[in-house]
């Protein structure tokens, strides 16, 4: 693993629309999806409830829209597995919003708690040294879009941490009152071993509100980020997340488990991109 210092983006937000096309353009995904048969996005919808607890979403539609534009030939999909309970993710999408945007957009939804699964083996992991994952996570590029959170068990949840939503609770639910609660046993080496399996290709991080205590109650970051994050790196946009929330990475277990492993911490290089001439209009 290169100790190369890893490039971070980040934009100042006005407007989804151009501030994440003006994002994305700059970090070169574009190239990244050239030769990618399936992009399948990852929102963090854990409950039905709306953002900054979620993923706003007015940003995976413009994200959406500018991958039409920038790889045509991509089959799009929306993929997340909710954690609550009482509702199941289908009622989550429709609750927040993701029914309509994608039926706008023709862009099939995934429930990955249903989904067919496979199952994985890595006698290096401690915590999961057998896993199931569902297939579609393999079939192609993952790109991740959490939300800027603090986490009262795991310190925060960014972008590692939201490949919380794929484990199927099947497996993974373990009679507790959370779909995926068997996680929270030893939460830090649970979320560093998913993502020895599967983690996300690139990530676009919604800062622009943020929670800085919790990550479903309590209030939010003040003043507000205002920002949208973006990186290939998930231990570079976790790491840089963590500094955003005040937060210390080496703290954070699962950050510096994947510190050198799944990805860089440090050192960073952070590219400020200005405010657009067209943001806001």
């Amino acid at each position: 693993m290169t100790s190369a210092p890893q490039k971070i983006y980040e934009k100042p937000f006005t407007c989804w629309e151009t501030s994440v096309a003006e994002l994305l353009e700059a970090t070169g995904l574009e190239e990244r999806l050239r030769d990618a048969p399936l992009l399948i996005v990852k929102p963090n919808l854990v409950e039905p409830q709306a953002p900054p607890v979620t993923t706003p979403v007015e940003l995976v539609e413009a994200i959406i829209s500018w991958c039409r534009t920038a790889a045509p030939h991509l089959e799009i999909v929306v993929a997340e597995g909710c954690g609550s309970l009482r509702h199941d993710t289908h009622q989550v999408f429709e609750t927040l919003g993701y029914l309509a945007m994608a039926r706008r957009q023709g862009v099939t939804l995934i429930d990955l708690n249903t989904a067919e699964t496979v199952d994985l083996r890595n006698p290096a992991c401690r915590r999961w040294p057998e896993m199931h994952l569902p297939a579609l996570l393999f079939k192609g590029f993952l790109l991740s879009v959490p939300v800027l959170k603090a986490h009262s068990l795991a310190g925060v949840t960014l972008t590692m941490k939201n490949m919380m939503g794929a484990p199927p609770p099947v497996h993974y639910q373990q009679g507790g009152g959370w779909k995926k609660a068997s996680f929270h046993q030893n939460i830090q080496e649970a979320v560093f071993d998913l993502n020895r399996y599967r983690a996300p290709d690139f990530t676009v991080l919604d800062a622009t509100v943020g929670m800085s205590e919790a990550h479903l109650w309590g209030p939010h970051c003040e003043p507000p980020p205002n920002r949208l994050v973006a990186g290939a790196d998930p231990v570079a946009v976790d790491a840089y997340g963590c500094r955003l929330l005040d937060r210390d990475w080496r703290r954070i277990g699962h950050i510096a488990r994947a510190h050198g492993v799944l990805g860089v911490a440090e050192p960073l290089q952070v590219v400020n991109l200005p405010t657009g001439s067209n943001d806001g209009l």
